[in-house]
């Protein structure tokens, strides 16, 4: 009988699932915050935006990409856009290397948390812990990707 590695019933592809989606989850919600710094500031990257998110408040809306707190979020989506990708392409190769539970468990908890903390250090602008979070999720990613390569035939 052939291995179901890719079914909820295996605890690795499970918590990958999950993992993978609380991920997908925070780098879409940075859109979100996006848009909310973008109307409490009332600045627009677009003409058109002020149209539908001034509230009747045409001339007090302003069409901007240099505010500091909006690039700030958005630099951090983008951030996001660099590292979660990478992490569920990466994560779902990892899994069918059939690692064991809880070092995949811990990979996938790793990541997770390192990305969280990476935001809430990059929304205070802290350093050198922003830096230190950054590095973790790297880390666990590249250490993933170190075992699907070892297992894989080049």
């Amino acid at each position: 009988m052939a291995d179901r590695v890719l079914e909820f019933a295996n605890p690795v592809f499970a918590s990958y699932a999950a993992y993978a989606g609380l991920a997908s989850m925070k780098m879409m919600g940075m859109m979100v915050v996006t848009v909310y710094y973008r109307r409490m500031k009332g600045v627009h990257a677009n003409p058109e935006d002020t149209l539908f998110t001034s509230f009747g408040a045409k001339d007090k809306a302003v069409v901007r990409t240099d505010h500091p707190d909006i690039e700030r979020v958005r630099r951090l989506h983008l951030n996001d856009l660099e590292n979660i990708p990478p992490f569920l392409v990466v994560g779902f190769l990892y899994v069918l290397t059939k690692p064991s539970s809880d070092v995949a468990v811990w990979h996938f908890r790793a990541f997770l948390a390192s990305r969280l903390l990476h935001t809430a250090c990059y929304l205070g602008g802290l350093q050198p812990w922003r830096a230190v979070f950054f590095f973790a999720g790297f880390a666990t990613t590249v250490s993933m990707a170190v075992q699907v390569v070892a297992k894989g035939s080049l």
